[in-house]
């Protein structure tokens, strides 16, 4: 299975925009998938998750209200609506898929087992 993100670019401060994450193979193995995100020089962290057989969702405390993780079942894809984008959101962002059994409530980046290679996403203020 490969994870391959797209929609990243150059925005201002306040604009939106949406990344998608779209898993190729014979397969689909995946209880939840997840975007992270990595700001340089600060460690991977956790932005957002979504159950992949109910729709669920969880996310950060510093996204809740502005973005929205989605999923389109059928084209095996996940999204991410970023919102009001601020400065700090600048970051290459991450697609990451967890298999059964890995954690479903736990968020850490070690829970999941599949990365897509990024896309950077940069605020300008």
């Amino acid at each position: 299975v490969q994870l391959a993100e797209s929609g990243g670019g150059l925005v201002q401060a306040g604009d939106s925009l949406r990344l998608s994450c779209a898993a190729s193979g014979r397969t689909f193995p995946f209880s939840n998938m997840g975007w992270f995100r990595q700001a340089p020089g600060k460690e991977r962290e956790f932005v957002a998750d979504i159950s992949w057989s109910g729709g669920s969702a969880f996310y950060a405390d510093s996204v809740k209200g502005r973005f929205i993780i989605s999923r389109d079942y059928a084209k095996r894809t996940v999204y991410l609506d970023m919102n009001t984008l601020k400065p700090e959101d600048a970051a290459v962002y991450y697609c990451a898929g967890k298999v059964p059994g890995a954690g479903r409530t736990n968020y850490q980046a070690a829970t999941y087992s599949y990365w897509g290679q990024g896309t950077e996403v940069t605020v300008s203020s």
